[in-house]
């Protein structure tokens, strides 16, 4: 894809929300509860990476001032694991509240989410697959419940560049 090509998609996929005249909440993907007895655990299946390089780091985070840079949250939860299509992650012993998570796809392995004319150049994910509307979703659009039981869900990963 050029350079020309990627900015256009950047936009269009930015502008997407308010063309459609409403919210895409309706058509976001909902968080399964699976009831167990043990200690809540969420489960996220991670798709739509574009090759197997460098690692996923994801945060979850209840602080919707910090989200979605869990790195400035001392109570985030982070997690690292190889980038594959299909895998799992799990935040385990997560105490009932309300939650988000924040990932992206570290192709090079540097640690960093790189930019290139402040867009991503790696992709990214959010809890429930929050759109994007001229920036980063709110925590309010990701966030979801965490109870008693375990929780299933996926995120996409989506590339601007």
């Amino acid at each position: 894809m050029t350079r020309k090509a990627g900015l256009a998609l950047a936009a269009s996929l930015l502008a997407a929300p308010l063309i459609a005249g409403a919210p895409l909440l309706a058509a976001i993907p909902q968080v399964q509860a699976v009831a167990t007895g043990a200690p809540s655990s969420i489960l996220v299946e991670i798709g739509g990476l574009r090759s197997n390089h460098g690692q996923i780091m994801a945060c979850m985070t209840a602080n919707p001032k910090t989200f979605p840079d869990c790195q400035k949250d001392p109570a985030a939860r982070h997690l690292t694991v190889p980038a594959l299509n299909g895998e799992t992650v799990q935040f385990k012993d997560v105490p009932q509240g309300r939650y988000a998570i924040a990932l992206f796809h570290d192709e090079n392995g540097n640690g960093r989410m790189d930019k290139m004319m402040m867009l991503p150049k790696e992709g990214f994910g959010f809890s429930r697959d929050a759109p994007l509307v001229f920036g980063p979703p709110r925590f309010g659009a990701a966030s979801f419940q965490v109870g008693a039981a375990q929780l299933r869900t996926a995120i996409k990963v989506r590339y601007l560049l």
